[in-house]
């Protein structure tokens, strides 16, 4: 198997994702003259979901490809070429939900303690929780986390602040008076099935309910990509920084 069998951006993704890309060709030092390389590497390992001491000599020096990956995620690069990947004009749909990712035991361990890290304890064991935010063609626009044991409803409020919808779709653990009435502060329509325990049931829309499927079919699409299905990151911020590149994969596609 050769490098090209291994690599993940057409000639066009790599087109739109460079001019984002800190340093020039030109340039020596931790901008490179590599870029390509380097963010296919760090692709591979995204994708395959192996050790980084087994990413392929093709891609550079494991070591010097981990330190830069973890670079470009403290500066934020990760998160901007994603945001400029996910400019998508289709402002009718916001669907939000979370899925539990199960923690590798490697993940324990970093500086601060595992709740600063976003772990934490849920019936599978040690467990990280992705927050999600789809629009209506099932792409994802926002992305957050906390620990696996952490409720849904209170990070839904970041997940759509700032971002324009006609409705937004969240499953019945999101029902709560206060985010229906964020929602309708935004002018949307919440739809929202109630929860069982309410003595008055808000009515639902279940023609349109039955979008939040595409929200599932997301976060299958960013599981294909084995170091999201499982957490090996120690820190929160370079798991995050995996999510967002499969995610941003998910746009180039």
């Amino acid at each position: 198997m050769g490098v090209s069998d291994r690599l993940v951006l057409s000639d066009v993704a790599w087109e739109r994702m460079a001019p984002l890309i800190i340093g020039r060709p030109d340039q020596k030092g931790s901008t490179g003259r590599d870029n390509r390389m380097f963010v296919e590497g760090v692709l591979w390992i995204v994708r395959t979901g192996s050790p980084w001491r087994d990413l392929p000599d093709a891609f550079g020096d494991w070591n010097s490809v981990f330190r830069r990956f973890s670079r470009w995620s403290q500066k934020g690069v990760w998160h901007r070429i994603f945001a400029a990947m996910s400019d998508d004009p289709d402002f009718e749909y916001l669907i939000v939900d979370s899925t539990i990712i199960r923690a590798h035991q490697h993940a324990a361990g970093a500086k601060k303690g595992p709740e600063d890290q976003a772990l934490g304890r849920s019936r599978g064991g040690l467990s990280t929780k992705i927050h999600l935010a789809v629009r209506g063609l099932g792409m994802p626009v926002r992305l957050a986390l906390t620990g696996g044991q952490r409720g849904d409803c209170p990070q839904a409020y970041g997940l759509i602040e700032g971002l324009s919808a006609d409705v937004v779709m969240a499953d019945a653990a999101y029902d709560a008076d206060p985010l229906r009435q964020a929602i309708a502060q935004k002018g949307a329509i919440a739809v929202i099935p109630s929860n069982p325990s309410r003595a008055r049931k808000h009515p639902l829309d279940r023609h349109l309910y039955a979008q939040r499927h595409l929200i599932e079919c997301c976060f299958s699409k960013l599981k294909h990509f084995r170091r999201v299905a499982t957490r090996y990151e120690k820190t929160a911020r370079n798991y995050l920084a995996v999510i967002t590149i499969a995610a941003t994969v998910l746009w180039l596609r």
